[in-house]
């Protein structure tokens, strides 16, 4: 396959993430929709990986998931503590930062 079949696809997930990190208002759905752009760049980076011949983007790769694994740990506790406090997982009614 060429390689601007993997970037159209890459460049479709990145634009469903930023419409869900945009228009939603779930916290659950916005952390998947910052999942959604990170596996997106994943993907242009295996995909110029590939098409260069050369291992560095795809060693990046490794390490992108490993901070998004991380990431997505520490974020799920923090979605689980809110909703603890408030009973709503809802970013409208979530004011941390104000008393």
């Amino acid at each position: 396959m060429d390689l601007s079949w993997y970037l159209s696809l890459s460049a479709v997930l990145f634009t469903i993430g930023v419409l869900g990190v945009l228009l939603r208002r779930n916290v659950i759905v916005v952390f998947l929709s910052v999942e959604l752009m990170l596996n997106a760049v994943n993907v242009s980076l295996v995909a110029f990986s590939q098409s260069f011949g050369d291992v560095d983007g795809t060693i990046l790769v490794f390490f992108v998931m490993s901070v998004a694994a991380a990431e997505a740990a520490v974020g799920l506790a923090i979605v689980i503590a809110m909703f603890r406090n408030k009973l709503t997982v809802n970013i409208d009614e979530l004011r941390l930062f104000r008393g």
